[in-house]
């Protein structure tokens, strides 16, 4: 059996491909099949005079999403997509689907994630999900060949990682279990076994939130060092994400021109070194008149494309009604291009913080929300890290400045163009009768911390490590609007299907 990424290697050879009808459209003497088989995209012609009364007929019978086997001569040309097209000699229907609900018309994002399994089958959710994949296996390849060592975190836990308030409870037999929120905890121990090792599963957060960067499921890339301090976090971490951005630029660049995706920025992410600022340099220049008069150009800029969109289409649904098959083909694209830059201008605007208007603007010990971390990384050529955090908005474990023990020795990754977080971490507290202080303050039981305890009553060692959402990853690199489309489910408040 032949795969379409594969006729390269068959040109002027006759192959038989399988998979399902992508678009079709005919003429007289002609018909035209974009088959698509899982692996890429090729345009199939059969040709009337050259193929049976019973080959024209299947394929005049083909709508979209049958499943098809089709025969035919492997010929080179750059125009066709994939560069390559099949001249077709048989032909056989699999099966004749009918009523195709996903047409190539504009449909709402409600209507598509309840058929997201249906939806899948586009062309950009195809590419995102091939940039997933190559973002996962990438990550693997990192970490295996700095000789870290892959284990597994429970997804059961009977301890909160974060606080008890985001969690999913559930019934463990005759005892009380959470969904985990992070596997940090356990990948300590680990650590304190092999040195250096990354868990790769799913999380759980019941945050209550809509926004554009939350799912209730999603996968989490959890690294833990032991001997590492806060800067070797960094530094990490910062390694990490340019070689998943090198190796997606490298493998992917078919999928990325799919998904329309400006590449300048990644690139620059690459070859430029990850901006460092302290969370008290970072909430200066938030009140800074630099930052302001940013603020004040591109809500000006925002509101003017606005109107432009908004007039452009309505001149264009004008149109719509009186012109040919070809044009409304081509209206139809743009005003599903006007839709997402609406879409995006609207998140740009809500993205204006609401401190902006105050005179006293940003407060210093507030942590960061989505539009504080957008203006700060609207400023920078790379991603942000930002460091020591107020310890009051940070984690019970982690471990305090020194020099300053209102501060937590944290650090967050801020992906530019508006994505924000995609990676959270620290140095973890090493001292016993600290977190045995902290666990008390933040109310929590401490006997089902007792093994993590342990984890600093026998050996106990400066130690680090951080969280990478994939998702939120995927997100920035490919240029998605939602997170929804990031994963082949998502799970998001009021979202259990399908």
């Amino acid at each position: 059996m032949t795969y379409i990424n594969q006729l390269k290697i068959y040109v002027d050879q006759e192959v038989t491909l399988k998979g399902w009808v992508y678009n079709n459209r005919s003429s007289k003497a002609l018909q035209f099949i974009e088959l698509r088989d899982g692996s890429g995209l090729c345009q199939c012609i059969v040709a009337r005079d050259d193929v049976s009364d019973e080959v024209w007929d299947a394929a005049d019978s083909l709508k979209q999403e049958s499943s098809i086997e089709i025969t035919g001569n492997v010929v080179k040309d750059d125009r066709s997509v994939g560069g390559y097209e099949l001249h077709v000699s048989g032909l056989t229907v699999i099966q004749l689907a009918e009523d195709y609900p996903i047409t190539p018309k504009e449909h709402g994002v409600e209507f598509l994630m309840e058929n997201r399994h249906l939806w899948l089958r586009s062309r950009r959710q195809w590419a995102a999900m091939r940039v997933r994949n190559a973002i996962v296996f990438s990550i693997h390849k990192f970490f295996q060949e700095k000789e870290f060592l892959q284990l597994d975190a429970p997804i059961f836990t009977g301890n909160a990682a974060e606080g008890t308030t985001t969690l999913f409870e559930t019934d463990y037999f005759d005892d009380k279990a959470y969904l985990t929120q992070s596997g940090q905890l356990y990948a300590e121990a680990m650590a304190m076994a092999h040195g250096k090792v990354y868990t790769f599963g799913p999380t759980f957060r019941a945050e209550k939130s809509k926004t554009r960067r939350h799912l209730t499921e999603f996968w989490m890339i959890e690294p833990e060092m032991a001997f590492y301090d806060l800067d070797m976090n960094m530094d990490l971490a910062e390694e990490m994400v340019k070689d998943i951005i090198r190796y997606v630029l490298d493998h992917c660049p078919k999928e990325l021109e799919i998904l329309e995706r400006d590449t300048t920025q990644l690139k620059q992410a690459v070859e430029n070194e990850f901006h460092r600022l302290s969370y008290t340099e970072a909430v200066d220049l938030l009140k800074s008149n630099e930052t302001a008069a940013l603020l004040d150009q591109m809500t000006e800029e925002r509101k003017k494309e606005r109107e432009q969109l908004k007039a452009e289409l309505e001149e264009l649904k004008k149109e719509h009604g009186s012109a040919k098959k070809w044009r409304k083909a081509q209206i139809d694209q743009r005003i599903q291009e006007i839709h997402a830059r609406q879409d995006q201008i609207e998140e740009d605007l809500r993205n204006i913080p609401v401190w902006k208007q105050s005179a006293s603007g940003f407060t210093w010990g507030n942590d960061f929300g989505g539009s504080d971390e957008t203006i700060l990384t609207m400023q920078f050529d790379a991603p942000l890290i930002v460091h020591r955090y107020p310890a009051e908005v940070k984690a019970f474990y982690m471990k305090r400045d020194p020099d300053n023990d209102n501060l937590a020795l944290a650090m967050d990754v801020l992906a530019p163009e508006g994505y924000g977080e995609i990676i959270g971490g620290s140095q973890r507290e090493d001292s016993l009768e600290v977190l045995q202080k902290r666990i008390a303050d933040h109310d929590l039981p401490e006997d089902v911390f007792s093994w993590y305890l342990d984890l600093r009553r026998y050996g106990s060692v400066p130690h680090s490590g951080y969280g990478l959402g994939l998702e939120r990853t995927l997100s920035w690199i490919c240029g998605l609007s939602h997170v929804r489309e990031t994963i082949p489910f998502p799970r998001m408040l009021g979202r259990l299907s399908p």
